[in-house]
């Protein structure tokens, strides 16, 4: 094991926070949906003051914002101060490792992926198996205030001016809710929201969240022959008619999919979350059209069943075509600091997405780190560093365009 201190000041900074647990709750309706978030919040409010950022506002929907004065040019960078539900969220206890192939075997877990060959001789950052790491996306946040400290030591002159935007609840599909766009006052922004070294992510799923009521007819099981409905049954009956090629552990590359998300009843009442992603319009159009049609093979009266749209979001690609110096300065950035840009689409979304909608053209960049939303989560330290580098030339880049 590598001491704490031995690691790369933005490395050292990303532990500081993910002693915080920031979990999403879905269950939620306030913003942000967890006193974590709040909390880190402020703490990078007061760690933005004193490093001398300019404009910083925490607003009552936990929103941070600040500015780092620079030339003319004005780009935002954005980062999500949640982490997933999907899997334990804290206490979080950091381990590192020098990394020298292989499996990494953790007190409560392994992790084995092949992009971490590629990382033999670094130090690698992981939880101890028992929640994830919270590299999702707090890695970004590091990442985003490391630069800024840099830039604000240097001649103002020497770079774009940058607008810093942490959002509450991007893995709820609720990141940009309170973000004003408007005030925001950019035309270009990237979130540094992204995986494994070099990534740039310039397009990513169409998406809808779904949720589903199916209504049964509870009634003593002694007694229910022809009587009962039960809706948990029912439930099982659709879950297990969704196409096997169409699931999320089935699919991958440009493929999309149907994943049920979360299932909560009984024989009365039983509720699914359901998620769809496709990379085109149509092929999410015809997924949809897939679910309701299971759905009305299966639920049948007397049962009845609801389905209500509750979010989702369009696919980035369309603005960042339009306007593709965002795209075009972050490859250069990328290659001046000796970094391979690795272009891929994004299986998933980001808060660029929602800046999309709005005609703002928003690639994701790396982080270093990978398997998110896991107990298996982890960040390289050194691609971690190279993330910085990154956006500290991205904003030199911008300064002379």
């Amino acid at each position: 094991m590598i001491e704490m201190k031995k690691l790369p000041r933005v490395s050292q900074r990303f532990i500081r926070y993910i002693k915080i647990n920031t979990q999403a709750n879905p269950l939620a309706q306030e913003s942000p949906s967890s006193p974590g978030q709040m909390q880190l919040a402020e703490l990078l409010v007061r760690e933005l003051e004193a490093m001398g950022a300019a404009e910083v506002e925490l607003t009552p929907h936990g929103v941070v914002l600040a500015t780092i004065p620079g030339a003319s040019q004005t780009i935002g960078l954005l980062a999500h101060l949640d982490t997933s539900p999907q899997a334990p969220g804290g206490p979080v206890n950091p381990m590192v490792h020098e990394y020298r192939g292989g499996e990494i075997v953790l007190p409560y877990g392994r992790i084995a992926n092949p992009i971490l060959e590629k990382a033999v001789g670094c130090q690698v950052i992981t939880s101890d198996g028992s929640t994830l790491l919270g590299a999702d996306n707090k890695a970004g946040i590091a990442a985003i205030m490391e630069a800024a400290e840099r830039l604000l030591a240097e001649p103002a002159e020497n770079h774009a001016t940058v607008r810093i935007a942490f959002t509450p609840d991007e893995e709820l599909g609720r990141g940009t809710d309170h973000l004003d766009l408007n005030s925001f006052g950019v035309k270009a922004a990237y979130t540094v929201d992204g995986g494994s070294l070099g990534e740039l992510e310039w397009e990513n799923f169409y998406a809808q969240n779904l949720k589903i009521a199916i209504e049964g007819r509870s009634i003593h099981p002694g007694s229910a022959y022809g009587r009962m409905v039960n809706a948990v049954r029912l439930a099982g009956v659709f879950c297990a008619s969704l196409p096997a090629t169409a699931l999320p552990e089935t699919t991958r590359e440009r493929a999309g999919f149907i994943h049920v998300d979360a299932v909560r009843g009984d024989v009365e009442r039983t509720e699914l979350d359901v998620i769809i992603r496709d990379f085109t319009r149509e092929g999410l159009a015809e997924k949809r059209k897939l679910v309701e049609n299971l759905l009305a093979g299966i639920v049948t009266a007397p049962g009845s069943f609801h389905l209500q749209e509750a979010g989702g979001y369009l696919n980035m690609k369309a603005a960042v075509a339009a306007q593709p110096k965002a795209l075009e300065l972050a490859r250069q950035a990328m290659e001046r600091v000796g970094v391979e840009p690795v272009e891929k689409p994004i299986r998933g979304g980001t808060d660029g997405a929602k800046l999309a909608e709005a005609g703002i053209p928003c690639p994701n960049l790396f982080t270093g780190g990978g398997d998110f939303h896991s107990r298996a989560e982890w960040l390289v330290a050194q691609w971690h560093e190279l993330a910085v580098e990154v956006l500290v030339e991205l904003t030199r880049l911008w300064k002379d365009s």
